[in-house]
């Protein structure tokens, strides 16, 4: 629980029972008196008066009233004549909430007994709830005037001069907290360094991302250490996830040799397998299953006609034509000699050939979504705009799905990203 969580309940507890105990006939009480433990209770309707005790059996607790009727608040504060006066036997203490908006006005109570329970659902700014919470007496007071009731009106803010005492004691109490919490910071940080140095260790010698995570999440489920400590924690796992990535990399790639230089399969899906089996994390990164798929496709095709034909066509030759293609921007003729290629002995210069084609086909999409983005920006009707943002996605959509492998990829998905914001604007 932050200090602020704790010093807000304290002070609006205080300053919801000091001004609203004394509205009414009974006379407000010293700050240093102790009150006497009186069953709070909440106004059910216009003429239903309901006690609310807590679980705890040995603190009341303070139930919220939603202002549906403003006139019947006021009457509860209404000023009794002679006739009317209640003994204090036969008046019931009541305390009235009203509902806003910006000010969570009554909390549970809080002790050191039951300190555990003490929970917000909403994090409180004491610089903001303090001033919104007398803004909010001085409305009330002002709204008991205007009905009438000036002397009640009078009580509710004589109140505010038995608040000095308060703030003194709660500032106190700020100060220990503060003290305490400095403390327990302190012994958390004894506790994490230990493990904190086998980390940064593990990162010096690049363990791989599994055990640094690991250890990483076992020291902060079992200290659970402050904000500052936690974030550290998630860094370092950050820099081993980088430092297993590449490597796990370069390993990837040369087992994508075996299958598309060397037309050794068996041996690259047996690889594979063991790769996913050592780099879990990284299986959808690397996109690990469509790699497989694809050993199993480029096998059928090498046992296929198209293997054959290159027993009796010059793979070199296709080899140039498809080089003619990309430059006409003939895309899918290229693509599909290219396929056919993989199948034959230059299936090394024909994969390379591929991603030159992928990166062309990209560059030539990303400058369709480049001119149609100028004219977004020209565009004064929303509506229109917004249609020419979406049609600038298409292009890079289409450069993702045809050709997965081009070195393009970063920046394409960069251009999306940042067209998806202009429309979310």
């Amino acid at each position: 629980m932050s200090k602020s969580t704790v010093f807000v309940q304290a002070a609006t507890f205080a300053a919801a029972f000091s001004l609203t105990a004394c509205i009414g006939t009974s006379q407000c009480p010293s700050p240093d008196v102790k009150p006497t433990e009186t069953p709070f209770t909440k106004i059910i309707g216009q003429d239903t008066v309901q006690s609310a005790e807590t679980q705890t059996g040995k603190y009341s607790e303070m139930q919220v009233v939603t202002g549906d009727s403003a006139s019947q608040i006021l009457d509860q504060f209404k000023l009794s004549t002679p006739d009317q006066i209640l003994t204090p036997e036969q008046t019931p203490t009541i305390l009235v909430q009203t509902r806003v908006d910006t000010v969570l006005m009554m909390l549970p109570p809080c002790d050191k007994t039951h300190f555990s329970h003490c929970t917000l659902e909403t994090t409180m700014d004491p610089y903001k709830a303090f001033p919104a919470l007398a803004n909010y007496v001085f409305s009330y007071a002002d709204t008991l005037s205007r009905a009438g009731q000036t002397d009640s009106a009078s009580v509710i803010l004589n109140s505010f001069s038995t608040m000095a005492p308060m703030w003194e004691k709660w500032q106190a109490h700020s100060d220990t907290l503060r003290e305490a919490f400095g403390k327990r910071r302190e012994e958390k940080a004894k506790e994490f360094e230990s493990m904190a140095l086998q980390i940064q260790n593990m990162n010096r010698v690049q363990a791989s991302y599994s055990m640094v995570a690991e250890t990483a999440d076992s020291l902060i489920a079992q200290l659970a250490p402050g904000d500052s400590l936690a974030n550290w924690a998630q860094g370092q796992k950050k820099i081993a996830y980088s430092n297993t990535l590449k490597k796990a990399s370069k390993e990837f790639e040369s087992i994508k040799v075996l299958a598309d230089e060397k037309a050794q399969f068996a041996e690259a899906r047996k690889q594979t397998e063991m790769f996913r089996i050592r780099y879990r994390d990284f299986e959808d990164t690397l996109h690990v299953q469509a790699f497989l798929n694809h050993v199993d496709e480029l096998e059928k095709a090498t046992d296929s006609e198209t293997a054959k034909m290159w027993e009796k066509q010059d793979p070199a030759a296709a080899l140039a034509q498809a080089d003619t293609l990309i430059a006409n921007e003939k895309f899918d003729k290229a693509k599909d000699l290219l396929n056919k290629l993989k199948t034959s002995k230059l299936r090394k210069e024909a994969n390379e050939k591929y991603i030159v084609l992928a990166d062309a086909y990209c560059n030539k999409q990303r400058k369709t979504t480049s001119q149609i983005f100028s004219k977004s920006l020209k565009q004064t009707d929303e509506e229109k705009k917004k249609k020419l943002l979406n049609d600038a996605l298409a292009p890079l959509d289409k450069c993702l799905a045809e050709f997965p492998e081009t070195t393009q990829r970063e920046k394409v998905e960069s251009n999306r990203k940042f067209i998806e914001k202009e429309l979310a604007k």
